[in-house]
């Protein structure tokens, strides 16, 4: 077993059980949810296999799942980014980057580290919130929720990275 998986499966954990014992209680202004574990598939690798990285993203959607009773929605919509992940991310490093490069605001730099985590955030509360609902008869708090929690989750993520890159 590698350093590096012992080192993900810890983050995979942290990650899972923060959300699920604190972040699930928090709701900023009864709209704002932070998302926190969408940090996790934001920093897979470069050269990860793809089908590692949706095994890992659907796992960890379920896992949050567990938490919040949410049969099958976290892991669902987890999955989806975990599949645009590895696209999206090759649209942002630079084309004389290593192989292995790990994503984050050291490597990519602040500005499209943020446009990154801003995109595959934002599809997830859309995706996540729309099934969530599954109406959007009171779409004006659809949008709320989505904004905040994006917003929330964004700024959350940014501020990990602020510190990491130290």
């Amino acid at each position: 077993m590698s350093i590096e998986f012992l080192k993900r499966f810890g983050l995979f954990v942290l990650l899972v059980l923060f959300q699920g014992l604190v972040l699930n209680h928090v709701h900023l202004m009864g709209v704002a949810l932070p998302l926190l574990y969408l940090y996790f598939p934001l920093t897979i690798r470069r050269n990860t296999p793809k089908w590692a990285v949706l095994l890992w993203s659907f796992f960890l959607g379920l896992g949050i799942d567990m938490f919040s009773n949410t049969p099958g929605l976290a892991a669902g919509v987890t999955t989806l980014i975990g599949l645009m992940q590895p696209y999206l991310l090759e649209l942002f490093v630079p084309r004389d980057s290593v192989e292995d490069l790990e994503p984050s605001a050291s490597t990519l730099g602040f500005s499209k580290y943020a446009t990154f985590a801003g995109i595959l955030v934002v599809v997830y509360c859309l995706l996540f919130f729309a099934l969530d609902a599954f109406s959007f008869f009171n779409w004006l708090f659809w949008i709320e929720c989505v904004v905040g929690s994006a917003v929330l989750t964004v700024l959350m993520i940014l501020a990990i990275e602020s510190v990491r890159s130290k």
